[in-house]
This record gives structure tokens, sequence and C-alpha cells, in this order.
């Protein structure tokens, strides 16, 4: 990617990092322009460091770079702040362009993403209608989605299984999740299948 991106003309690559916490270091010692963010990343994931670039720098612009298609992970992006979002498979042109556009203060939608899924009218509205999960349903999920059981999770979390199952329920009901999968999904937006 550093390649493509520095084959451009009028684009240079000024840093690299491989993992969130990095990249949110990295952008506010650097400042650049446009940071282009994968979602999938060892430690914080790239939902959550675009939130904090965003916080603490608001001038720089970040574009998402992702397999992912689904429009919720669409929606944490917009949410967090991010200008851009380009799908992995799209064409080196793709990316491209959506760094130009952030550069330029407009925003970026890969065609390749389902028209279902563009940006909101009101992402700060999409943005407070997110679920809240308490500590412990948070926490819950994270190791749901890391495939342990209930017996497991209560072993590790030093409560009952009582306690998970409840804890899970909830969680699952706020966010409107109806399966491990729909977890799973979840859970690799946020960033959180990280290795322990």
């Amino acid at each position: 990617m550093k390649a493509l991106v520095d084959a451009e003309p009028d684009m240079e690559v000024v840093g690299e990092a491989f993992a969130g916490e990095t990249a949110v270091r990295e952008v506010t010692e650097l400042r650049p322009d446009v940071v282009v963010m994968d979602l999938s990343m060892p430690g914080m994931g790239g939902t959550e460091a675009t939130r904090r670039i965003r916080e603490g720098c608001p001038e720089v612009r970040v574009v998402a770079l992702t397999a992912y298609e689904e429009r919720g992970y669409l929606r944490q992006v917009v949410a967090a702040g991010g200008s851009g979002y380009v799908l992995k498979r799209s064409a080196a042109a793709d990316l491209a362009e959506a760094i130009r556009h952030a550069a330029a203060g407009n925003t970026y939608l890969d065609p390749a993403v389902p028209r279902q899924a563009e940006r909101p009218s009101d992402p700060a509205g999409e943005a407070a209608a997110a679920p809240q999960l308490g500590g412990r349903e948070e926490e819950v999920l994270r190791q749901v989605a890391r495939g342990y059981s209930n017996k497991q999770i209560a072993a590790r979390l030093g409560v009952s299984v009582k306690t998970v199952e409840v804890d899970k329920s909830r969680a699952m009901g706020k966010l409107g999740a109806r399966s491990r999968i729909d977890v799973v999904r979840y859970a690799a937006g946020r960033g959180w299948l990280k290795a322990e």
C-alpha cells in the first residue's frame, strides 16, 4: 500500500503503524493530512483509533480501508469521524481517489459498497443512537466472540454462569444480535478480536 500511495505524484507516505495505539501516537506527532486506517489491527481496532485521532487532531482526515462491506461497519466509521470507506478488493485508483476526496474535506464511499450502506444523513444522531453496553456486558461479549462458553466466561470473570447468561442476553438485546455470528461480526468491527 505504501508503494501505491508513494507512486501518486501528489501524495507522500510520512509514517506507518501496525497497531491502533501506535497509529494514534504517530498521527499526533506527524500530523498528516490523511490517514489510511485498516479496521482490523492488533490492539486498539481501527474504528476506535479513528475516533481518537479525530478527537485529538480534528484537522486530520481518516479513510478506512477494509474488507467489510456490511452497513454496520460503515456506520461505525462514520460515527467515529471517518471521511472515507474503501474496500481492500477495490482498485488502487479508488484508494487514491478516496485520499484526494478526504484531503479536500469531502467524503468518499467505495462504489463497490452496497448502496443501502450509504452515509446516514445524521451521523451525530447515528452515534447517539448506538447501544451503550455496560462494562461487564461488553467483556462478556468479547469472550463470547472469542469462542468461550458461558461456564468458561464465568470462571474467567469470577462471576456465576447465571450472571454471564443475563449479561450476554441483555447485551445481545441491546445490539439486536440473534446469534454468536452476529456477536463475532460486531466484535470484529470494534477491534475486539485481538490476540490475548
